[in-house]
């Protein structure tokens, strides 16, 4: 392990482990590995005494909030409930608790007393079908579900299921009688057990249980804590754009509980109500922070009356951001600091833009965040590499997964032999210490002897003011094997061709990197996150009316 002295205090990078690391200083507050800890002992341990007088929560829709003593009251009871036998059979230390509801006040409320009791959080996207549902369930080994009545029915008919919007999960909650010690898990839980699985992406492959440690959480909200105190601000209030059942979500809405922070909702009327409903909630509550997706940042680059007075900073991930957008957003939102992210579900949060300065660094993911090491290798010799080169990122910390539950073949697959963790992401470092993401290694295409990253390529598609969106996926090719075919959809009334397309980009990148086929399509397929639905293109091209091969 290097000294520090070693570190290149520009770049991070470290000659003598051939690694990068944070450029941030080491948060004081991360207790060492060894102390037995929840996450929620941690939470509390950072919380002023007294209490916030203002809210831990409020539902943007309706304006419903639930404070800090009110907050921690309920959790109380519901700790108290879950190892009675009030609500089901005792849960404690190590079962799996499903939870498949849609964003609530009783949702942070939940996630915190399950973790407080040492029960494993497993959180799940609503939306799924039944048959999904059964097989997220089955990789977690959940013994009990946490639902709402719209979706308990595609839960698995065996399964004990608890409804948060029963008249009898809510009086638990309102038990004021309960004493029963919140921070007490019985056994003494240590940092190293699982304290939530969060599902990987199906965009690129089956579906992934990511077991992430209670040290995973205290580590990323230290460093989530130090930056805070850093800053000098009171508190934030920040509009929960990212669902709590996502990674990013469920990361922010324990951060703002241990930071005394107000997490303002998007619950479903306002997620209804697309773009308009959501910056009008940000207007409402004068959120000072927003979690949004690249979509939504799009969104407000566009509008011309988009003000948003007490906005101070956008955070954004789960997807590449144009540059044309990103400059879009910073003429129009002048004051507002767009701070670019990159994580994952098994890497925690990887870096992150945090000061004005850095958000200038367009195209960047920020800087590697506190309490992470990264390398940099060569993706077909496995060597390390070093500033501006490109390979896969690999990482190491506090902050990162345990393993997929109950699959030693994608855990083989997932860490090297000398424990880092592959994220499968061809990036680089710059000469400032920022983190560019290129694309994704399993989605290169293969142009001959050449590897080429789509996500690059679909940015320089998207400079062009003619084109709203664009994805780019191999397409056979007899002699060449595979070459870069542009999905493409025009702005309205244009008249852009085939031939203009290709010239755009070809001025702009390697010879190889050339596209060579253009399909004009009504839209691209993508997740709520703004990612590209890969894995869908080939099937929705066939299916689009609009494209002509």
């Amino acid at each position: 392990m290097s000294t520090g002295d070693d570190v290149d205090p520009r770049t991070g990078y470290c000659a003598t482990t051939s690694s990068f690391r944070s450029l941030r200083p080491p948060p004081p507050m991360l207790p060492p590995p060894d102390v037995p800890l929840t996450f929620p002992a941690f939470a509390l341990s950072l919380l002023p005494s007294p209490l916030p007088a203002h809210p831990a929560l409020l539902d943007a829709a309706t304006g419903e909030a639930v404070s800090y003593p009110a907050f921690l009251s309920q959790a109380r009871a519901l700790v108290g409930a879950l190892r009675s036998r009030e609500l089901l059979p005792p849960l404690g230390r190590g079962d799996v608790a499903f939870v498949l509801a849609p964003a609530r006040l009783d949702v942070p409320v939940l996630y915190f007393a399950l973790l407080a009791a040492g029960v494993v959080v497993a959180p799940a996207n609503p939306a799924h079908t039944a048959a999904e549902v059964a097989r997220l369930v089955a990789l977690s080994g959940a013994s009990v579900a946490f639902a709402v009545s719209a979706t308990s029915h595609k839960l698995p008919a065996a399964l004990p299921v608890v409804l948060l919007d029963s008249p009898r999960f809510r009086s638990l909650l309102d038990d004021r009688s309960s004493g029963e010690p919140l921070l007490d898990a019985g056994p003494a839980v240590r940092q190293s057990e699982t304290a939530a699985i969060q599902f990987s992406s199906g965009t690129t492959g089956r579906v992934k249980a990511a077991a992430l440690p209670h040290r995973c959480f205290i580590a990323m909200v230290a460093g989530y804590h130090a930056q805070h105190v850093q800053s000098g601000k009171a508190r934030e209030t920040t509009l929960m754009g990212a669902p709590m059942f996502h990674s990013m979500g469920f990361c922010f809405a324990l951060k703002g509980l241990a930071l005394g922070f107000t997490s303002v909702l998007v619950t479903e009327a306002v997620a209804r109500a697309g773009l308009k409903g959501i910056l009008d909630a940000a207007e409402r509550w004068r959120v000072t922070e927003m979690l949004a997706a690249p979509p939504v940042v799009s969104g407000m680059a566009r509008l011309s009356c988009c003000h948003l007075a007490s906005l101070g900073r956008v955070i954004c991930g789960g997807a590449p951001l144009p540059g044309s957008v990103a400059e879009r957003f910073r003429r129009q939102l002048p004051h507002v600091d767009l701070c670019m992210g990159y994580g994952s579900t098994e890497g925690g949060g990887i870096s992150i833009m945090v000061h004005r300065d850095e958000c200038s660094h367009v195209g960047s993911a920020g800087r590697i965040s506190s309490n992470v090491e990264v390398k940099i290798v060569d993706i077909v010799t496995g060597e390390p590499l070093s500033v501006g080169q490109k390979g896969e990122l690999r990482l190491r910390g506090p902050s990162i997964m345990t393993g997929y539950v109950g699959d030693d073949e994608a855990n083989a697959a997932a860490f090297d032999s000398d424990g880092w963790l592959k994220t499968g992401d061809l990036c680089y470092i710059d000469q400032d210490g920022f983190v560019f993401v290129v694309d994704r290694l399993k989605e290169l295409i293969k142009y001959k002897a050449y590897q080429v990253p789509p996500a690059e390529l679909e940015l320089v598609l998207q400079s062009l003011p003619e084109i709203v969106d664009a994805a780019v996926m191999p397409y056979p090719h007899e002699e060449a094997g595979q070459i870069p075919m542009a999905l493409v959809v025009r702005q309205p009334g244009s008249k852009v061709t085939e031939a203009q397309v290709m010239e755009h980009v070809a001025k702009q990148v390697a010879p190889y990197k050339k596209i060579r086929k253009v399909v004009f399509v009504d839209s691209i397929p993508k997740s709520p996150a703004g990612k590209i639905l890969r894995r869908q293109l080939t099937s929705y091209l066939q299916s689009c009316p609009a494209a002509r091969l």
